[in-house]
């Protein structure tokens, strides 16, 4: 089964957002690990003042995150599934969260305007079509030495967390989609992450993007090795060092 994308994983995702947050909810330490990845945007007094882009919300589990982290930031969360952003919108949120619904290689024709002092994109990257399209956007968005915070499945290259991620999907994650009749797309999303970068090339990838300061950071849990956070800051001439 060819990997999804596009208009095609839209609509899959428009089916699956009615039970997306029951099947997340059984994945331990989920929203835990989401909001351990906002910490580490390293963003203080509660945001204020500050502009956040959450880049490919879904039904808002990254929303939650950092609202709960940065309640006083100005939040605009943005996801091409209409089905997922309809479910996140009907949520109550404190603060001030805007949703918007635009791909992410085109958030400029949405309206959607920078700069951003910060950005997080959770269970993103291996979703698009054009990941560098993706990165140059997020990029431009951002101020200078605006902050990036990547939340993926970006195994770590060796054969174990594969075949970890791979028997929690096939004994687990699959069974259940299934059932509730989104099969295809989680079958999807376990091949999504075999074939997509390793956390140390997609560390390169956002290196090559024009951020400096790149770090991959480990997740807890059964996701040690399966799920990183890649922190990154947009580089100005000359920058060099560490978060």
């Amino acid at each position: 089964m060819p990997v999804m994308h596009d208009e095609d994983l839209a609509t899959a995702f428009d089916h699956a957002a009615r039970s997306y947050d029951a099947l997340v909810a059984a994945n331990p330490g989920y929203h835990a690990h989401l909001r351990r990845s906002v910490r580490r945007l390293g963003l203080r007094n509660g945001g204020r003042g500050l502009r956040v882009l959450d880049l490919g919300c879904g039904t808002g589990a990254s929303t939650a995150a950092l609202t709960a982290l940065l309640p006083q930031a100005r939040i605009t969360a943005v996801d091409v599934s209409a089905g997922m952003l309809e479910r996140a919108a009907a949520k109550h949120w404190p603060g001030d969260v805007t949703f918007v619904r635009a791909p992410a290689e085109h958030l400029g024709e949405a309206g959607v305007d920078g700069p951003f002092d910060a950005v997080f994109a959770a269970y993103l990257f291996r979703n698009t079509a054009d990941p560098d399209a993706v990165l140059a956007a997020a990029h431009d968005l951002l101020v200078p030495h605006g902050r990036l915070a990547v939340h993926e499945y970006t195994l770590s290259g060796r054969a174990t967390h594969r075949a970890v991620w791979t028997a929690v999907c096939g004994g687990i994650v699959l069974p259940m989609a299934t059932a509730l009749g989104d099969g295809r797309l989680y079958r999807h999303l376990w091949r999504s992450v075999i074939e997509f970068d390793t956390a140390g090339e997609f560390a390169a990838r956002v290196g090559t993007a024009g951020f400096d300061r790149v770090r991959v950071l480990p997740l807890p849990g059964w996701q040690t090795g399966i799920t990183h956070t890649v922190v990154a800051r947009r580089a100005t001439a000359g920058a060099a060092g560490d978060l």
